[in-house]
């Protein structure tokens, strides 16, 4: 009993909290003493001076859990004298229309309770609070508040092992909030990017001034697995890539690309950025690290308030965002030291690795990045590709041969072309008769202001497409014509101004009297009227029907009188 006594002596000092904890496990074990003839007025003395409470105490509880069982669960619990108010799904439908205003919601509950027959009794606040707070769990009460997305906040997620490098990438596109001058307009640039989740290095990126694309994955993908300088030393083919069911990443031209790069893709489900938290971080960390301090700077404003911004601030051109933008890149990768890698930075991560890489040579890879249009025979013209001719000076002396086309998405100024038999590479073929720079441009205005006669939105109708980058460069606009095509189009659209619209010889003029002096540029204008007969029988001026001349009288010689 004295080693008891000590021990209940050192346990007396436990915080409130444990002690209470204690109360359940506590009786159930002197419970069992009892069943076994073993209980000692010791036992109860050491028990209570470890929960610190009275040895009357301990023994009222004893008697409690006699009569009932349950009571040993919660030795001491406040018994309940009523009906207690719980959260019903009727409450909790009140907490989701009021999205987690429990004021509202007791409201709602009196106004309900009032309309019953015979009035209801409606909880107070006071116990409405202590109920939502008893019944539900924080995600609980996030999640009616603000959605699923509030509830992940409360959920518990498992960390992945690092890996090794190259194991597994994550990819994503990113709006950047910063607004960037983009050939005078204000726009807010795309970034895509791959990062390495081993070592949380960024291995390629890849900016458009608008919605990026196909290409800009297939782009960043270059970037990302080439070695050579400027994109070193992260780089190699990755095991495998995860992406969230972005529709760029799962086009037939990039699952193509990987699957011929032997890379898997992972498909992740939707709306669970959770499951792939390296480039989700890494989206979060470039808009508080680096975006924030930019000129521009365009946080998303809350719903029904439109972003200010100072009216003489000056923006970025992309050339210059893209270069600040790699410059951070290269910061993040080389001095920057991530808290999972333990103060080390990427690169040291990397080079600490010892496994090995796969590299594919460049010309290969980009071949890979490539999307496939299918064979055509070289004519005298050249190539024939959506209704256009390619030439190329490797072409001297090879029409009839049939060849494969290969092109990078959008950028229809320029295709690949490999023999059909072979599948060797011949070389690159040129839009012939390319339209000049100042026809594009008048062609693109003509197809804003008919869109706009169309009353129709500029973004669905006609979607400007800019090349990706990989180095600081000015914006390249894609979507190349030829000139034939910009004078067609430029035709098709002329004389649609209103003043153009105007027909004034819909209703002919009538022509004037035979023995009238009529210049004949005017008289081939009009047609042939019956000459009136009658001696005092008005004519009608040339055009002007409202204005009537009387004809002089004449003799019976036909001399004026």
């Amino acid at each position: 009993m004295e080693d008891g006594g000590a021990l209940g002596a050192g346990q007396g000092g436990l915080p409130a909290a444990s002690r209470s904890a204690l109360r359940g496990p506590a009786v159930r074990r002197l419970l069992a003493l009892r069943a076994g003839k073993g209980l000692t007025a010791g036992h109860v003395r050491v028990a209570a001076d470890a929960l610190g409470v009275s040895e009357r105490t301990v023994w009222r509880w004893l008697a409690a859990a006699g009569r009932d069982e349950a009571a040993a669960d919660e030795p001491g619990a406040r018994a309940q004298t009523g009906t207690r108010f719980t959260i019903t799904p009727e409450v909790r439908g009140l907490l989701a229309l009021w999205k987690g205003n429990v004021r509202a919601v007791h409201r709602e509950l009196v106004l309900r309770a009032a309309r019953e027959s015979p009035p209801a009794n409606a909880p107070s606040l006071t116990t409405l609070h202590r109920a939502i707070r008893r019944d539900l769990t924080p995600g609980e009460r996030a999640g009616l508040a603000g959605g699923e997305r509030a509830a992940r906040k409360h959920d518990v997620f498992l960390a992945r092992p690092r890996g090794w490098r190259n194991q597994v990438w994550e990819s994503d596109h990113l709006q950047a909030p910063v607004l960037v001058e983009v050939e005078g307009r204000a726009r807010r640039p795309w970034i895509t990017w791959f990062t390495d989740c081993a070592t949380n290095a960024i291995t390629g990126v890849a900016v458009t001034p608008v919605h990026p694309s196909r290409e800009s994955v297939l782009s960043a993908l270059r970037s990302a697995v080439l070695r050579e300088e400027p994109y070193g030393p992260f780089g190699g083919l990755p095991e495998k890539v995860r992406v969230d069911r972005g529709k760029d990443f799962l086009s037939r031209t990039v699952t193509a690309a990987f699957d011929l790069l032997d890379v898997t893709v992972e498909d992740l489900p939707a709306y669970t950025p959770h499951l792939k938290g390296t480039v989700e971080g890494l989206n979060r960390a470039v808009e508080t690290m680096f975006l924030a301090a930019l000129p521009g700077y365009a946080r998303q404003p809350r719903p029904g308030k439109r972003p200010s911004r100072p009216k003489d601030e000056v923006l970025l051109g992309f050339e210059e965002f893209t270069a600040r933008l790699l410059a951070w890149t290269s910061w993040w990768n080389t001095e920057h030291q991530p808290a999972p890698l333990r103060g080390r930075t990427p690169l040291e991560a990397w080079q600490d690795d010892p496994t090995p890489l796969r590299d594919v040579p460049a010309a290969d890879l980009w071949t890979f990045t490539l999307e496939d249009a299918g064979t055509r025979t070289l004519t005298t013209r050249g190539i024939r590709f959506k209704k256009r001719d390619y030439v190329g000076a490797w072409m001297t002396g090879q029409a009839g041969i049939q060849v494969r086309i290969r092109f990078m998405p959008h950028h229809d100024h320029r295709i690949e072309v490999y023999h059909a038999a072979t599948g060797r590479y011949l070389g690159p073929a040129d839009l012939a008769d390319q339209a000049t720079d100042e026809q594009v441009r008048a062609v693109r205005r003509a197809r804003a202001a008919r869109s706009r006669r169309l009353k129709k939105e500029l973004e669905a109708v006609q979607r400007e497409r800019y090349a990706a980058v990989n180095q600081p460069a000015a914006p390249q606009l894609l979507g190349a014509l030829t000139t034939a095509q910009a004078e067609a189009e430029l035709a098709e659209t002329a004389g649609t101004g209103l003043s153009q619209l105007a027909m004034p010889d819909v209703i002919p003029l009538t022509a004037p009297p035979a023995d009238w002096r009529t210049p004949a540029s005017l008289a081939a204008l009009t047609t042939p009227a019956p000459r009136p007969s009658g001696r005092d029988v008005t004519a009608t001026a040339p055009g002007r029907p409202d204005a009537c001349i009387p004809r002089p009288p004449t003799d019976k010689d036909g001399d004026a009188s």
